[in-house]
């Protein structure tokens, strides 16, 4: 890694978070159906068992203060009736306790039932939500992987939005069950006033009130700080990969980038810990209103005791309800801001998998000329955001049988022809086609089967030699016979028989017993994934042999030129021992070509070709 590309210094966090856009309190719970939805989908069953225990989970401690009350009583009437001389029966006293006992065993129940329904469906839900977001990574364009604001979409879809679906039905389910408790409790109440039940209720708003304008502050803080957060993910990475060691400690980048890493950090904090500061300090004072409340009615409960208004059992029982009710309250209070704070945070999720997809128009699947091969008419194409076209008119032909090499400095637009042609871009203006067809007409998958390109930064699989090189095809993803004819022709069979289990061995670090291969002997596996498409009859090769010496690739390109046969073959190389193979040569400078032919013709007309070519040809003399 040069220096240069060491990302920029974090710039410092504006005094304000930009505002979310959410659609206010209200609209953002527009999320809830979904995630309900979602949840259903994923276990019905688990689904209902939270539903039937959330019911009773609801129920039951309304019921345990209740026959709490009628034991407070009949000890007392008991107690009475033994000081009175009369012998008591206890018969009642033990069986209000033993109903109380099956009550508390029921609802230990029902809360251990919705723990355990809760752990099973998050572990789906997780996976569920995971595979979704990784399925419509699938459907995306490379535009949007070279898109830093949908990098940052993905970041937070990925970090929160994965367990924010069961969060929501949980507290859902959970508003329901307090719900439910609270109408029960205010039933109860309600006997000794109406006003309790009002006290109950309304004691609560003024936190709910404050937890819901700090979780729409920490939602935007979340949204604020997404570049940061996946800046101190790639700082990790490049402090912490195998790939990135060596230049780490060779250029001695390490506490540079440490300290970046510290830096976004703090800078992180701070906003975290004044948000932090503010809630909880908020929340204190406004919690002490629910408090004064709770102790308001109980001196109200316990005057009317001593007036003898109520029972010492009914009393036992008020006290009971007004504190339980109350927790109620504030846990309902609390789901429905956790509900508000979720949907903030689903938002992230649907926002990315809705990231409009341009549908794919193409059906067809062979050309209309298929004798004419590829033409590139008049194409012109700019990177997304970028100010200067890569490519600016380009025209070009390349016939069944012919060997095209791509010839320019880098940066000059080779491979992005390439990614036209693959059709990982669209060109702006202009069109290319494939045996007469524009290749907006094709259909993808039929498009890429007759192609085979390895691009000059070909993926290295932590996998088997064997599914590296089937990475090619994944119709023959496992097939060993395809594996063996595909690696003979990209002359990488040698050295895999000298490796300790042959097709079978793990390749990369990160697995146990994996091998490391040169630059040399990957590149030899990358063209034989290529070679793994017995239909392509479009062979690419974008600088995939660069880490070969010059003897080397001259050639595994002959070899390559050989088996190519009646395809079109297409190589860009930096070596013009290799490049005076091709049957035409296109010069590319600046997104435009500047010359075409074959060598001999390119050298006789001494232009920019022939003067790269001897100024090449001196290094070796």
């Amino acid at each position: 890694m040069d220096p240069a590309d060491v990302p920029p210094h974090p710039p410092p966090a504006p005094a304000t978070p930009p505002a979310d856009p959410t659609r206010g309190f209200l609209g953002v719970f527009r999320y809830s159906g979904r995630a309900l939805q979602l949840v259903w989908t994923t276990s019905r069953s688990l689904t209902i068992a939270l539903a039937l225990l959330t019911l009773a989970a609801g129920l039951l401690p309304a019921g345990v203060a209740f026959v709490g009350a009628r034991i407070v009583d009949a000890v007392v009437d008991a107690n009475r009736q033994w000081l009175a001389g009369t012998h008591p029966s206890l018969a009642p006293v033990f069986a209000w306790v033993a109903l109380e006992g099956l009550l508390v065993a029921a609802l230990a129940g029902a809360q251990r039932g919705l723990s355990t329904c809760q752990s099973l469906l998050r572990a789906q839900l997780g996976q569920r939500v995971n595979v979704m977001i990784l399925e419509k990574a699938l459907t995306l364009q490379l535009a949007h992987f070279e898109d830093s604001e949908f990098y940052d979409k993905l970041t937070r879809a990925r970090r929160e939005a994965s367990s924010r679906p069961l969060s929501l039905v949980t507290r859902t389910f959970g508003l329901g069950q307090n719900v439910i408790s609270l109408v029960s409790y205010s039933t109860l109440l309600y006997q000794f006033s109406p006003w309790a039940v009002a006290v109950l209720v309304l004691a609560g708003l003024p936190s709910f009130l404050a937890e819901t304008k700090f979780s729409g502050d920490a939602f935007r803080l979340f949204r604020w700080r997404s570049p940061e957060t996946r800046m101190q993910l790639y700082l990790e990475t490049v402090l912490a990969r195998e790939d990135h060691a060596k230049e780490v400690k060779l250029f001695g980048l390490g506490p540079l980038l440490l300290q970046r890493y510290r830096d976004i950090f703090h800078t992180l904090y701070s906003a975290d810990r004044d948000l932090t500061i503010r809630r909880d300090g908020w929340g204190f004072g406004l919690g002490l209103l629910g408090t004064l409340a709770l102790y308001g009615a109980y001196a109200w409960i316990a005057a009317s005791t001593v007036v003898s208004r109520i029972t010492l059992g009914q009393m036992t029982m008020y006290l009971m309800l007004f504190r339980q009710g109350q927790s109620a309250v504030s846990a309902m209070l609390s789901a429905i801001g956790g509900m508000y704070e979720d949907n903030l945070y689903l938002s992230t999720l649907y926002e990315y998998l809705e990231t409009s997809v341009p549908p794919s128009q193409g059906k067809a699947r062979r050309g209309a000329q298929p004798e004419d091969g590829i033409r590139f008419e008049h194409v012109s194409f700019t990177y997304p955001g970028a100010g200067e076209p890569a490519l600016h008119d380009i025209n070009l032909h390349i016939r069944p049988g012919e060997s095209l090499a791509l010839v320019g400095q880098n940066g000059s637009g080779k491979t992005t022809l390439i990614k036209l042609l693959t059709r990982l871009y669209a060109p702006d203006h202009g069109c290319i086609l494939l045996d007469g067809t524009d290749l907006r007409e094709w259909d993808e998958a039929a498009l890429l089967q007759r192609i085979g390109v390895i691009f000059q930064d070909f993926a290295r699989y932590q996998m088997r030699v064997g599914e590296n090189v089937g990475a090619g095809d994944v119709s023959h993803f496992e097939d060993a016979a395809r594996w063996r004819e595909a690696s003979d022709k990209g002359m990488a069979s040698d050295f895999i028989d000298s490796l300790p289990a042959g097709f079978e061995t793990q390749l990369g670090k990160w697995f146990r017993d994996g091998r490391e291969l040169s630059g040399g002997q990957w590149q030899k596996i990358a063209l034989a994934r290529a070679f793994m498409r017995s239909q392509a009859d479009i062979l690419v090769l974008d600088e995939p042999t660069a880490a070969m010496d010059a003897a080397a690739e001259a050639t595994i390109f002959e070899h390559f030129r050989e088996l190519a046969g009646g395809r079109i073959a297409i190589l860009i190389s930096h070596r013009f021992s290799t490049v005076r193979m091709a049957d035409q040569i296109i010069v590319i400078q600046d997104g435009r070509i500047i010359e075409r032919g074959n060598h001999a013709q390119l050298m006789a007309g001494n232009g920019h070709y022939a003067h790269l070519f001897s100024l090449q040809a001196q290094g070796y003399r």
